[in-house]
Protein backbone atom coordinates (compact mmCIF):
# COMPACT_ATOMS: atom_id res chain seq x y z
CA UNK A 1 0.00 0.00 0.00
CA UNK A 2 2.93 2.28 0.39
CA UNK A 3 3.92 1.57 -3.01
CA UNK A 4 4.26 4.57 -5.24
CA UNK A 5 1.42 4.27 -7.74
CA UNK A 6 -0.49 2.02 -5.44
CA UNK A 7 -3.99 4.37 -5.73
CA UNK A 8 -3.48 5.08 -9.38
CA UNK A 9 -5.85 2.33 -9.91
CA UNK A 10 -8.71 2.75 -7.09
CA UNK A 11 -10.63 -0.89 -8.00
CA UNK A 12 -7.37 -2.83 -7.49
CA UNK A 13 -6.17 -0.75 -4.10
CA UNK A 14 -9.73 -1.20 -2.99
CA UNK A 15 -9.23 -5.42 -3.97
CA UNK A 16 -6.09 -5.78 -2.38
CA UNK A 17 -7.47 -4.03 1.28
CA UNK A 18 -10.73 -5.87 1.35
CA UNK A 19 -8.86 -8.89 0.99
CA UNK A 20 -6.36 -7.54 3.36
CA UNK A 21 -8.98 -7.20 6.44
CA UNK A 22 -10.45 -10.52 5.42
CA UNK A 23 -7.39 -11.76 6.03
CA UNK A 24 -6.41 -9.94 8.84
CA UNK A 25 -9.85 -11.24 10.92
CA UNK A 26 -9.05 -14.69 10.54
CA UNK A 27 -5.51 -14.08 12.18
CA UNK A 28 -7.04 -12.31 14.97
CA UNK A 29 -9.24 -14.82 15.32
CA UNK A 30 -6.84 -17.54 15.46
CA UNK A 31 -4.52 -15.12 17.92
CA UNK A 32 -7.69 -14.61 19.83
CA UNK A 33 -8.51 -18.67 20.34
CA UNK A 34 -5.07 -19.28 20.95
CA UNK A 35 -5.06 -17.08 24.20
CA UNK A 36 -8.26 -18.40 25.34
CA UNK A 37 -7.45 -21.70 25.28
CA UNK A 38 -4.28 -21.36 27.26
CA UNK A 39 -5.97 -19.03 29.61
CA UNK A 40 -8.82 -21.78 30.16
CA UNK A 41 -5.75 -24.12 30.57
CA UNK A 42 -4.10 -22.43 32.84
CA UNK A 43 -7.76 -21.73 35.11
CA UNK A 44 -8.45 -25.53 34.71
CA UNK A 45 -5.47 -26.31 37.21
CA UNK A 46 -6.43 -23.76 39.70
CA UNK A 47 -10.15 -24.77 40.01
CA UNK A 48 -9.42 -28.19 40.12
CA UNK A 49 -11.94 -29.80 42.70
CA UNK A 50 -14.37 -26.54 42.57
CA UNK A 51 -17.82 -27.97 40.71
CA UNK A 52 -19.17 -24.34 40.42
CA UNK A 53 -15.89 -23.27 38.95
CA UNK A 54 -15.52 -26.33 36.74
CA UNK A 55 -19.15 -25.92 35.62
CA UNK A 56 -18.46 -22.07 34.47
CA UNK A 57 -14.67 -23.28 33.18
CA UNK A 58 -16.88 -26.02 30.83
CA UNK A 59 -19.12 -23.86 29.29
CA UNK A 60 -16.38 -21.57 28.10
CA UNK A 61 -14.20 -24.26 26.72
CA UNK A 62 -17.53 -25.24 24.99
CA UNK A 63 -17.87 -21.46 23.33
CA UNK A 64 -14.14 -21.59 22.76
CA UNK A 65 -14.76 -25.09 20.59
CA UNK A 66 -18.21 -23.37 18.62
CA UNK A 67 -15.61 -20.33 17.50
CA UNK A 68 -12.60 -22.77 16.46
CA UNK A 69 -15.33 -25.18 14.45
CA UNK A 70 -16.08 -21.66 12.76
CA UNK A 71 -12.41 -20.77 12.31
CA UNK A 72 -11.64 -24.29 11.00
CA UNK A 73 -14.18 -23.55 8.05
CA UNK A 74 -11.47 -20.82 7.06
CA UNK A 75 -9.11 -23.80 5.90
CA UNK A 76 -11.44 -24.70 2.80
CA UNK A 77 -11.23 -21.00 1.39
CA UNK A 78 -7.92 -21.88 -0.41
CA UNK A 79 -9.08 -21.53 -3.85
CA UNK A 80 -7.46 -18.16 -5.67
CA UNK A 81 -10.70 -16.55 -5.99
CA UNK A 82 -12.66 -17.06 -3.07
CA UNK A 83 -12.67 -13.99 -1.07
CA UNK A 84 -13.59 -11.89 -4.75
CA UNK A 85 -17.13 -10.85 -4.72
CA UNK A 86 -19.55 -13.10 -6.28
CA UNK A 87 -21.89 -13.25 -9.03
CA UNK A 88 -25.19 -15.34 -8.57
CA UNK A 89 -27.43 -15.76 -10.74
CA UNK A 90 -30.66 -17.78 -11.28
CA UNK A 91 -32.91 -19.07 -14.22
CA UNK A 92 -35.94 -20.15 -13.38
CA UNK A 93 -36.61 -23.92 -15.38
CA UNK A 94 -39.00 -26.08 -15.62
CA UNK A 95 -42.16 -25.65 -13.66
CA UNK A 96 -43.94 -22.85 -15.34
CA UNK A 97 -45.24 -19.80 -13.43
CA UNK A 98 -44.35 -21.93 -10.42
CA UNK A 99 -40.56 -22.15 -11.49
CA UNK A 100 -40.58 -18.09 -11.66
CA UNK A 101 -42.53 -17.46 -8.83
CA UNK A 102 -39.49 -20.30 -6.81
CA UNK A 103 -37.00 -18.45 -9.09
CA UNK A 104 -38.14 -14.83 -6.84
CA UNK A 105 -38.04 -16.96 -3.83
CA UNK A 106 -34.49 -17.91 -3.97
CA UNK A 107 -33.60 -14.90 -5.08
CA UNK A 108 -34.86 -13.22 -1.73
CA UNK A 109 -33.08 -16.31 -0.01
CA UNK A 110 -30.13 -14.84 -1.18
CA UNK A 111 -30.26 -11.12 -0.46
CA UNK A 112 -31.36 -11.51 3.08
CA UNK A 113 -28.75 -14.00 3.48
CA UNK A 114 -26.24 -11.26 2.26
CA UNK A 115 -27.93 -9.11 4.69
CA UNK A 116 -27.51 -11.55 7.37
CA UNK A 117 -23.58 -11.32 6.70
CA UNK A 118 -23.34 -7.90 6.20
CA UNK A 119 -22.52 -8.24 2.54
CA UNK A 120 -23.45 -5.49 -0.27
CA UNK A 121 -26.29 -6.87 -2.37
CA UNK A 122 -26.68 -5.39 -5.67
CA UNK A 123 -29.13 -6.81 -8.67
CA UNK A 124 -27.22 -6.28 -11.87
CA UNK A 125 -29.63 -7.48 -14.04
CA UNK A 126 -33.44 -9.05 -13.63
CA UNK A 127 -35.93 -10.52 -15.63
CA UNK A 128 -39.45 -10.61 -14.35
CA UNK A 129 -42.48 -12.75 -15.30
CA UNK A 130 -45.86 -11.25 -15.96
CA UNK A 131 -47.34 -13.53 -13.53
CA UNK A 132 -45.24 -14.18 -10.49
CA UNK A 133 -41.52 -14.39 -9.64
CA UNK A 134 -38.52 -13.83 -12.16
CA UNK A 135 -37.29 -15.75 -15.15
CA UNK A 136 -33.77 -14.88 -14.10
CA UNK A 137 -31.67 -12.59 -12.19
CA UNK A 138 -28.10 -11.35 -11.75
CA UNK A 139 -26.62 -10.53 -7.96
CA UNK A 140 -23.76 -9.49 -6.88
CA UNK A 141 -22.21 -10.04 -3.37
CA UNK A 142 -19.35 -8.04 -2.04
CA UNK A 143 -18.38 -9.40 1.40
CA UNK A 144 -15.77 -11.82 3.37
CA UNK A 145 -15.56 -14.72 0.95
CA UNK A 146 -18.23 -14.42 -0.61
CA UNK A 147 -17.77 -16.63 -3.64
CA UNK A 148 -16.28 -18.98 -1.38
CA UNK A 149 -19.19 -19.09 0.62
CA UNK A 150 -21.83 -19.11 -1.96
CA UNK A 151 -20.19 -21.68 -4.62
CA UNK A 152 -21.49 -23.90 -2.56
CA UNK A 153 -25.06 -23.01 -4.02
CA UNK A 154 -24.02 -24.01 -7.53
CA UNK A 155 -26.75 -26.77 -9.09
CA UNK A 156 -30.38 -27.04 -9.78
CA UNK A 157 -32.60 -26.66 -6.72
CA UNK A 158 -36.16 -27.94 -6.40
CA UNK A 159 -39.43 -27.11 -4.81
CA UNK A 160 -42.45 -29.45 -4.15
CA UNK A 161 -45.53 -27.99 -3.23
CA UNK A 162 -49.49 -27.49 -3.77
CA UNK A 163 -49.29 -24.90 -6.24
CA UNK A 164 -50.93 -21.67 -6.06
CA UNK A 165 -51.19 -20.68 -9.51
CA UNK A 166 -53.39 -24.27 -9.96
CA UNK A 167 -56.63 -24.04 -9.82
CA UNK A 168 -57.07 -27.90 -9.44
CA UNK A 169 -55.04 -27.40 -6.12
CA UNK A 170 -52.67 -30.23 -7.24
CA UNK A 171 -48.62 -30.68 -6.07
CA UNK A 172 -46.42 -29.41 -8.31
CA UNK A 173 -42.31 -29.74 -8.96
CA UNK A 174 -40.55 -27.18 -9.73
CA UNK A 175 -36.82 -26.55 -10.73
CA UNK A 176 -34.53 -23.40 -10.57
CA UNK A 177 -30.70 -23.31 -11.43
CA UNK A 178 -28.26 -21.48 -9.75
CA UNK A 179 -25.23 -20.88 -11.02
CA UNK A 180 -22.30 -18.79 -8.84
CA UNK A 181 -19.24 -16.60 -10.82
CA UNK A 182 -16.40 -14.59 -8.96
CA UNK A 183 -15.77 -11.18 -10.13
CA UNK A 184 -12.27 -11.23 -11.17
CA UNK A 185 -10.25 -8.25 -9.46
CA UNK A 186 -7.89 -8.86 -12.69
CA UNK A 187 -9.41 -10.85 -15.75
CA UNK A 188 -5.57 -10.75 -17.12
CA UNK A 189 -5.12 -13.81 -15.51
CA UNK A 190 -7.26 -15.11 -18.38
CA UNK A 191 -6.31 -14.57 -21.84
CA UNK A 192 -9.37 -15.11 -24.67
CA UNK A 193 -7.51 -15.49 -28.07
CA UNK A 194 -9.81 -13.22 -30.75
CA UNK A 195 -9.41 -16.35 -33.23
CA UNK A 196 -11.54 -18.66 -30.61
CA UNK A 197 -14.51 -15.96 -30.27
CA UNK A 198 -17.45 -16.21 -32.45
CA UNK A 199 -19.19 -12.62 -31.71
CA UNK A 200 -22.70 -11.93 -32.98
CA UNK A 201 -25.15 -8.99 -32.83
CA UNK A 202 -28.92 -8.92 -32.64
CA UNK A 203 -31.44 -6.42 -31.82
CA UNK A 204 -32.13 -5.92 -27.61
CA UNK A 205 -35.28 -6.95 -26.91
CA UNK A 206 -37.59 -4.11 -24.83
CA UNK A 207 -40.76 -3.75 -22.95
CA UNK A 208 -42.21 -1.22 -25.70
CA UNK A 209 -42.34 2.84 -26.44
CA UNK A 210 -38.70 4.38 -25.78
CA UNK A 211 -37.39 0.97 -23.75
CA UNK A 212 -37.14 -0.50 -27.63
CA UNK A 213 -34.09 -0.87 -28.72
CA UNK A 214 -33.56 0.09 -32.85
CA UNK A 215 -30.35 -1.22 -33.48
CA UNK A 216 -28.38 -4.20 -32.98
CA UNK A 217 -26.82 -3.52 -29.84
CA UNK A 218 -26.83 -6.83 -28.41
CA UNK A 219 -23.89 -9.28 -28.31
CA UNK A 220 -23.48 -12.63 -27.68
CA UNK A 221 -20.25 -14.13 -27.94
CA UNK A 222 -19.54 -17.43 -28.13
CA UNK A 223 -15.84 -19.29 -26.92
CA UNK A 224 -15.48 -21.79 -29.89
CA UNK A 225 -12.96 -24.25 -28.03
CA UNK A 226 -14.85 -24.72 -24.58
CA UNK A 227 -18.99 -23.91 -26.15
CA UNK A 228 -19.18 -21.36 -23.61
CA UNK A 229 -22.16 -19.00 -24.76
CA UNK A 230 -22.47 -15.50 -22.91
CA UNK A 231 -24.39 -12.46 -24.21
CA UNK A 232 -25.56 -9.47 -22.47
CA UNK A 233 -28.19 -6.69 -24.17
CA UNK A 234 -28.31 -4.24 -20.70
CA UNK A 235 -26.14 -1.57 -22.15
CA UNK A 236 -27.78 0.74 -24.57
CA UNK A 237 -24.27 0.33 -27.06
CA UNK A 238 -22.54 -2.80 -28.78
CA UNK A 239 -19.40 -1.25 -27.47
CA UNK A 240 -20.02 -2.01 -23.51
CA UNK A 241 -22.44 -4.76 -24.41
CA UNK A 242 -18.94 -6.95 -25.79
CA UNK A 243 -17.33 -5.47 -23.21
CA UNK A 244 -20.11 -6.99 -20.61
CA UNK A 245 -20.12 -10.10 -22.18
CA UNK A 246 -15.90 -10.09 -22.53
CA UNK A 247 -16.47 -10.03 -18.79
CA UNK A 248 -18.78 -12.72 -17.90
CA UNK A 249 -16.42 -15.04 -20.84
CA UNK A 250 -14.18 -14.56 -18.86
CA UNK A 251 -15.77 -15.29 -15.14
CA UNK A 252 -17.33 -18.29 -16.60
CA UNK A 253 -14.41 -19.39 -17.89
CA UNK A 254 -12.78 -19.38 -14.50
CA UNK A 255 -15.44 -21.22 -13.04
CA UNK A 256 -15.20 -24.07 -15.76
CA UNK A 257 -11.39 -24.24 -14.56
CA UNK A 258 -12.29 -24.44 -10.77
CA UNK A 259 -14.78 -27.22 -11.50
CA UNK A 260 -12.01 -29.56 -13.48
CA UNK A 261 -10.16 -28.76 -10.05
CA UNK A 262 -13.49 -30.29 -8.04
CA UNK A 263 -13.69 -33.19 -10.28
CA UNK A 264 -10.13 -33.93 -9.67
CA UNK A 265 -10.54 -33.94 -5.99
CA UNK A 266 -13.61 -36.05 -6.02
CA UNK A 267 -11.11 -38.72 -7.51
CA UNK A 268 -8.84 -38.14 -5.32
CA UNK A 269 -11.01 -38.18 -1.87
CA UNK A 270 -13.89 -40.44 -3.52
CA UNK A 271 -16.40 -37.62 -2.92
CA UNK A 272 -19.78 -38.60 -4.13
CA UNK A 273 -21.23 -36.20 -6.65
CA UNK A 274 -19.79 -33.08 -7.57
CA UNK A 275 -20.25 -28.70 -7.41
CA UNK A 276 -21.69 -28.85 -11.29
CA UNK A 277 -24.35 -26.80 -12.84
CA UNK A 278 -27.10 -29.24 -13.68
CA UNK A 279 -26.63 -31.60 -10.74
CA UNK A 280 -29.62 -31.25 -8.36
CA UNK A 281 -28.48 -29.75 -4.46
CA UNK A 282 -31.65 -29.41 -2.90
CA UNK A 283 -35.09 -30.16 -2.22
CA UNK A 284 -37.02 -27.49 -0.71
CA UNK A 285 -40.57 -29.34 0.71
CA UNK A 286 -43.57 -27.46 1.59
CA UNK A 287 -46.16 -30.30 1.15
CA UNK A 288 -47.15 -32.55 2.66
CA UNK A 289 -44.76 -31.61 4.92
CA UNK A 290 -42.36 -29.27 5.54
CA UNK A 291 -38.26 -29.86 4.81
CA UNK A 292 -35.22 -28.41 3.61
CA UNK A 293 -32.96 -31.32 2.33
CA UNK A 294 -29.46 -31.02 0.93
CA UNK A 295 -29.06 -34.19 -1.55
CA UNK A 296 -25.17 -33.92 -1.53
CA UNK A 297 -23.77 -34.80 1.67
CA UNK A 298 -23.84 -38.23 3.88
CA UNK A 299 -25.75 -37.91 6.08
CA UNK A 300 -28.12 -35.39 4.16
CA UNK A 301 -28.56 -32.65 6.45
CA UNK A 302 -31.74 -31.18 6.59
CA UNK A 303 -34.12 -28.14 8.59
CA UNK A 304 -37.66 -28.30 9.04
CA UNK A 305 -37.80 -24.62 9.04
CA UNK A 306 -38.62 -24.39 5.24
CA UNK A 307 -39.80 -20.83 6.05
CA UNK A 308 -36.32 -19.79 8.08
CA UNK A 309 -34.46 -20.60 4.84
CA UNK A 310 -36.23 -18.99 2.68
CA UNK A 311 -35.66 -16.22 4.64
CA UNK A 312 -31.49 -16.61 4.11
CA UNK A 313 -31.03 -19.17 7.09
CA UNK A 314 -28.74 -20.97 4.63
CA UNK A 315 -25.86 -21.07 6.63
CA UNK A 316 -26.57 -24.82 8.02
CA UNK A 317 -26.49 -26.11 4.54
CA UNK A 318 -23.43 -23.98 3.07
CA UNK A 319 -21.38 -25.12 6.66
CA UNK A 320 -22.30 -28.30 6.65
CA UNK A 321 -21.39 -29.41 2.93
CA UNK A 322 -17.96 -27.28 3.91
CA UNK A 323 -17.61 -29.66 6.83
CA UNK A 324 -18.49 -32.75 4.72
CA UNK A 325 -15.88 -31.91 2.35
CA UNK A 326 -13.58 -31.41 4.87
CA UNK A 327 -13.93 -34.74 6.45
CA UNK A 328 -13.68 -35.93 3.24
CA UNK A 329 -10.21 -34.13 2.88
CA UNK A 330 -9.72 -35.68 6.28
CA UNK A 331 -9.68 -39.24 5.38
Amino acid sequence: MSEPGFWDDQDAAQDVIRRLKATGRVVEDFEKIDRELSDIADLAEMVEGDEEQERQLEAELEAAQVRYEALELQTLFDGPHDLQPAIVMIQAGTGGTDASDFAGMLMRMYQRWGEHHDMKVEINDIERNDEAGINRCELRFVGDYAYGKLRCEIGVHRLVRISPFNSAGKRQTSFVAVDVLPELADDSEIEVLDKDLRIDTYRAGGKGGQHVNTTDSAVRITHIPTGVVVSCQNERSQHKNKAAAMKVLKMRLVRQKEMEREKELAKLYGEKGEIGFGSQIRSYTLQPYTLVKDHRTTPAIEDGNVQGVLDGNIDKFIEGYLRWKLMGVKK
